[in-house]
């Protein structure tokens, strides 16, 4: 009888040590599955960061006010600002596509939506500055009514890709997400700024009357005060 008791205390001693190391793995899944989720928004944010700042910079100059600017210049300037736009929407779907599906329900689905999207508001960017590259400046009263349709295409646009870089920006990716300086800025959608139309020399308004891109993502926010991607609020274009 002594020599079978050691045996009892295995038998005893080897369930404990299992539970343990169940709960062990719990604990590593649960916390490999926050570092994944860290991982994937620093990738996003970081690569968010530039575009998102581009983007606030391009729409803030759509509502500067040159005194004595000419139309021909106002509309080589907002030209210049749309590029910029679309350019930046597309880096932000870049972003998100080069960083993968986040390990989150419907992770892939999620980041696929986003990344069209952005590349759709991307494209929407570059049909209006065409639209506005093709304005006769010469007659100014169908020049500002080009230029208010072109705003409110701009705004549609910028709230397209504030909604995209949201959806990246809710649950556990979106507090993941809000830890990277990156998008701390741009966060919700990277864009906060609200354009006041621009009336140059011309009493005209340009292209980003009330407009909220994302980067921002950023971006948009690509979307926080961005991503404003254009899009981006990243969190954000």
């Amino acid at each position: 009888m002594t020599e079978r008791a050691p045996v009892k205390k295995r038998l005893v001693t080897v369930p404990a040590l299992g539970a343990l190391l169940a709960l062990a793995a719990v604990g590593c899944t649960a916390d490999d599955s926050a570092a994944k989720l860290d991982g994937w928004a620093k990738s996003v944010c970081d690569a968010a960061k530039d575009p998102v700042a581009q983007s606030r910079a391009a729409l803030a100059d759509t509502a500067d006010v040159k005194e004595g600017e000419a139309p021909a210049d106002l509309q080589k300037r907002l030209s210049t600002d749309l590029a910029s736009l679309a350019t930046t929407n597309q880096q932000l779907a870049d972003a998100v596509q080069k960083a993968g599906a986040p390990k989150i329900d419907d992770g892939a689905k999620v980041q696929q939506d986003a990344v069209n999207e952005l590349k759709q508001v991307a494209q929407g960017y570059l049909d209006a500055q065409k639209k506005l590259d093709a304005l006769a400046s010469t007659d100014q009263a169908k020049f500002a009514d080009g230029l208010r349709s072109v705003g409110d295409q701009v705004q549609q646009l910028s709230q397209v890709s504030t909604s995209a870089l949201a959806t990246l920006q809710s649950g556990d990716l979106g507090n993941a997400m809000k830890k990277q300086p990156g998008c701390k800025a741009g966060a919700a959608g990277a864009g906060a700024a609200s354009a006041e139309p621009s009336s140059g020399a011309t009493g005209t308004p340009a292209p980003g009357d009330g407009a909220s891109p994302a980067a921002g993502p950023a971006s948009g926010s690509p979307s926080g005060d961005a991503a404003q991607s254009g899009s981006p609020s990243p969190a954000k274009s």
